[in-house]
């Protein structure tokens, strides 16, 4: 019986630890511009920063949902390294010089309605 009791408190204690663990990880929605499966792939890629646990971003919606730690990393970091890599991400713009880098295909900016 003791070993029953034992068991029991260890398993609560383990679920205890597993679920103070997951409070800091955290879901955010990012409007990011871009046009194509090349953009998709490029966007995801640019969201798998340290921290970031799943980065899916849909070419219709334009939307990016990533679930990541907040105690790795922050949504703006993400962001920044999307806009890095030539895409605007939430509120972070990418540079003229980062933008120009991004295949002609993906020039979102050229095509009215694709950016912000």
């Amino acid at each position: 019986m003791k070993h029953i009791i034992s068991l029991l408190a260890l398993m609560l204690f383990i679920s205890g630890i597993s679920f103070a663990q997951n409070k800091s990880v955290k879901t955010d929605t990012i409007y990011v511009a871009g046009l194509c499966e090349k953009c998709e792939k490029r966007i995801e890629n640019a969201a798998y920063i340290k921290g970031v646990k799943r980065a899916d971003w849909n070419v219709e919606t334009k939307k990016l949902v990533v679930i990541y730690s907040a105690e790795k990393t922050s949504l703006k970091a993400i962001e920044e390294s999307i806009a890095h890599a030539g895409h605007d991400a939430g509120d972070i713009r990418a540079t003229d010089e980062d933008y120009k880098k991004l295949p002609h295909c993906c020039a979102y900016k050229d095509v009215a309605g694709a950016g912000n």
